[in-house]
């Protein structure tokens, strides 16, 4: 079967996927998403980094060059947030939130670690239960969602969250799947798994996905 590979980088995007980046953040969340859902760019998938500002530092002071405004971020088909290491101050900042006008019924929208808090804050949670990293359970306790403590990851209907960086590739998966199908997936995730056990890796991590997926996963026709 053939490999989606990053050739035709350039290809014209039908689908915009907006990882939003914030002074704090962390690397494993934003670039292996990114990297993850580009290999699917031949596809016409493109997903991009976003945030307030042209430039932003990592939590290891890694500089970040961002690509799109943040506003960008309502325009786009999918929606991810990562960690932050001022994630809990971020969702008191009303002035910058507002800024988010986000929509379920329109777009996929998920969130790593600390990230689910900012999902909260924009109400976009409900009453499904979420995955965090251990920091953030107390404040997303506080703010009345319910922690799912053993699960890397979950998700019902358009919306998902992972417990951090290292569940970065099921929160990819997923919105790979519903953007672009089995096929697709399993073909950009071959190249990437760990060699000697390929076909095994990507199936335990198709099936993990979809175990933990309520509400459907559908692909669109």
């Amino acid at each position: 079967m053939r490999e989606v590979t990053p050739t035709g980088l350039n290809a014209p995007a039908t689908t915009r996927v907006a990882i939003v980046c914030f002074d704090g953040f962390d690397e494993l969340d934003c670039f292996i998403t990114l990297g993850l859902l580009n290999r699917l760019r031949p596809l016409g998938c493109s997903a991009e980094l976003c945030g307030p500002g042209s430039a932003i530092s990592s939590m290891n002071g890694v500089q970040l060059q961002l690509q799109r405004p943040l506003e960008w971020a309502n325009e786009a088909e999918a929606v991810l947030f990562g960690s932050n290491l001022y994630n809990r101050a971020l969702a008191e900042n009303s002035a910058l939130l507002d800024r988010l006008q986000l929509d379920p019924l329109r777009q996929r929208v998920g969130a790593l670690g600390s990230g689910t808090l900012l999902l909260a804050r924009l109400g976009l949670l409900g009453d499904m239960p979420a995955c965090c990293d251990a920091a953030t359970r107390p404040w997303l306790l506080e703010a009345g969602v319910r922690v799912l403590e053993n699960e890397p990851f979950h998700a019902h209907g358009p919306v998902a969250t992972a417990s951090g960086g290292l569940a970065a590739p099921l929160l990819a998966t997923w919105l790979m799947l519903h953007l672009q199908g089995e096929a697709a997936t399993r073909e950009a995730l071959r190249p990437v798994v760990a060699a000697g056990a390929r076909e095994p890796a990507v199936d335990r991590l198709l099936a993990q996905v979809r175990s933990a997926c309520t509400g459907g996963l559908e692909h669109p026709a």
